[in-house]
């Protein structure tokens, strides 16, 4: 019989902004919901696209460890620009954040869409990843 997935709102991260979780744990598979640039206290890490690139970084990596996991069992990202004109600088950042993580240069598969916005106006980018565990010896 499949085991139901199991949810959870690690501590680091902010509260949801509404009616959802920040993790969802399927068998070998880990779903993090889109990760902004917000503090543990919902404050915007900065006004700019790089400070909240690394801060959704930081927070999808606060997620994945919550469930024993890694960046480095990510298996695919999906980011959210709210202006095309951002995105050199998310690249930047993205690549800056990723030489500390990924220092083999294997990089997920990652999605970038623009968007007209996102939840709050003051934020700029939005990643959530999709992860790979083994079940055994994981929470």
């Amino acid at each position: 019989m499949p085991t139901l997935p199991t949810y959870a709102n690690p501590k680091g991260l902010g509260d949801p902004l509404s009616s959802y979780t920040h993790v969802a744990h399927a068998g070998d598979l880990v779903f993090v919901a889109g990760q902004c640039g917000l503090t543990e206290d919902n404050a915007v890490a900065g006004p700019d696209v790089t400070s909240q690139t690394y801060r959704a970084f930081e927070n999808v990596q606060k997620a994945l460890a919550s469930r024993g996991g890694s960046l480095r069992e990510v298996v695919r990202f999906v980011t959210y620009l709210v202006s095309r004109d951002s995105v050199p600088e998310f690249y930047a950042a993205r690549e800056a954040f990723f030489a500390a993580h990924y220092p083999k240069g294997e990089y997920p598969p990652n999605t970038l869409l623009i968007v007209q916005g996102l939840v709050r106006p003051d934020l700029l980018v939005e990643i959530d990843a999709t992860a790979h565990l083994r079940v055994k010896d994981r929470p």
